[in-house]
């Protein structure tokens, strides 16, 4: 959905996106958006967005303040002073929104609130100057102070950590006047990049994705000048929160499947690799007439590459704690830079509920069989609170959550849709 956001608050005219969900890393999108003059309007299950951020900040800076009847321009201060932003507690946010504020003429100051204050956004620094603008976080946190506007030319981006900074980068150079080409060294979570591209096509721009750069990584091509044209949107439905409804299916689902509904086997998020992970472990799980069905099996011990899907790991290890033996997850090293250390949180506090997890070398080994009731802290992770809750539904006893509100972050009605389910 953010990504649909920025494409539509860049694009003049009124954009429709459906299937929404008003978690708070999306709000945070919105309000932002809203802050740099598009019009956003709330429906059910839709929301309106009256693009065109560029034209109106344009039009506002040329005017200046004293032409609009004293009002300042969208996001900034009277007086030319930069603008501030608030990116909530969204990473997604804060890393795809720097180069497209560098759109702007001027200087844009990025915050963040809450988890994201420890975050590293290193990958932003210096990145921009190859396309005329400029980027630097605060020793390589946010804040995050942005100088446009971008001209064009090539970036070189570090995407080994996180690939949502290249995602900010192909939504804002295609907009630049001159042409641009992105190099992505040590991309990671490559899927997530081309469902930014697939997002961007609904949109009208396009981007041209090659072979990498003489090395690990990938690179883009786009032509300057482009312009994002309204649309009428369906968001996606998001495999990373749907994991935790599988994996609750494969641990509690006995007398009949659960059915998810919403999700395409064909989409280019990395998370629909929970399928095999489940059909590893034993669950049973059918695709039908466009629903998943999934319910519980013999669960035995299973090995998942995560490096590429990381926010599966949390799920997967309430699944595994149910297995039968040691399930072997890889790609730890990606869990240290979340909304916790996930790897040292879900050893913590599943520990507490009788499950042994140990890290060896890149690897999260969990011993799983049994799980005991008890009382753990979500440490302000919307996937720890969810992954207990879901190890909870076939544990020995209750298990209590502490700071279990923090699943707002990505699915605010978290707790009542798993209630809906576990009768």
């Amino acid at each position: 959905m953010q990504r649909a956001v920025a494409c539509a608050a860049l694009a003049p005219g009124v954009s429709t996106l459906r299937n929404v969900l008003f978690s708070a890393d999306c709000l945070a999108a919105l309000a932002l958006v809203e802050a740099l003059g598009a019009r956003v309007e709330r429906r059910a299950d839709s929301v309106l967005v009256e693009g065109g951020i560029l034209e109106k900040a344009g039009a506002a800076i040329a005017g200046g303040p004293s032409d609009a009847g004293g009002a300042a321009p969208p996001g900034q201060s009277e007086g030319g002073a930069r603008r501030r932003l608030s990116c909530g507690e969204s990473g997604l946010c804060i890393r795809m929104f720097s180069p497209i504020v560098a759109l702007l003429p001027g200087e844009t100051l990025l915050e963040a609130e809450g988890s994201l204050r420890s975050r590293p956004l290193s990958m932003v620094e210096g990145a921009l100057e190859g396309a005329g603008a400029s980027c630097t976080s605060a020793d390589g946190f946010p804040p995050v102070l942005v100088r446009g506007p971008l001209g064009g030319g090539t970036v070189r981006a570090d995407a080994r950590s996180s690939s949502q900074f290249v995602t900010g980068l192909l939504i804002a150079l295609p907009l630049a006047p001159g042409d641009s080409t992105v190099e992505a060294e040590g991309l990671v979570s490559g899927g997530y990049v081309d469902l930014t591209l697939d997002t961007m096509r609904a949109f009208g721009v396009e981007v041209v994705k090659l072979a990498g750069p003489g090395g690990p990584g990938v690179s883009f091509a786009m032509r300057g000048g482009q312009s994002y044209r309204a649309a009428d949107f369906e968001v996606e439905g998001d495999w990373s929160g749907a994991a935790f409804l599988l994996v609750a299916g494969a641990l509690a689902a006995v007398d009949e499947p659960l059915e998810v509904k919403g999700l395409s086997l064909q989409s280019s998020q990395p998370d629909r690799a929970v399928v095999g992970a489940l059909a590893s472990a034993g669950a049973e799980i059918e695709w039908r007439e466009g629903s998943l069905f999934v319910s519980r099996g013999v669960l035995d011990p299973f090995d998942f590459d995560a490096r590429d899907c990381p926010d599966l790991v949390p799920p997967l290890v309430a699944l595994a704690a149910h297995c039968r033996g040691a399930s072997r997850i890889a790609g730890v090293s990606r869990l240290r830079a979340k909304e916790s250390d996930r790897a040292g949180a879900l050893s913590e506090e599943f520990a507490k509920l009788g499950v042994e997890l140990r890290v060896e070398g890149d690897a999260l080994v969990v011993q799983g069989g049994f799980v005991s009731g008890g009382r753990v802290e979500a440490h302000g992770d919307h996937r720890i609170a969810m992954a207990a809750a879901v190890a909870g539904l076939a544990a020995s006893g209750t298990v209590l959550i502490d700071g279990a509100e923090c699943v707002a972050k990505s699915w605010p009605n978290f707790f009542e849709d798993l209630a809906s389910i576990a009768r």
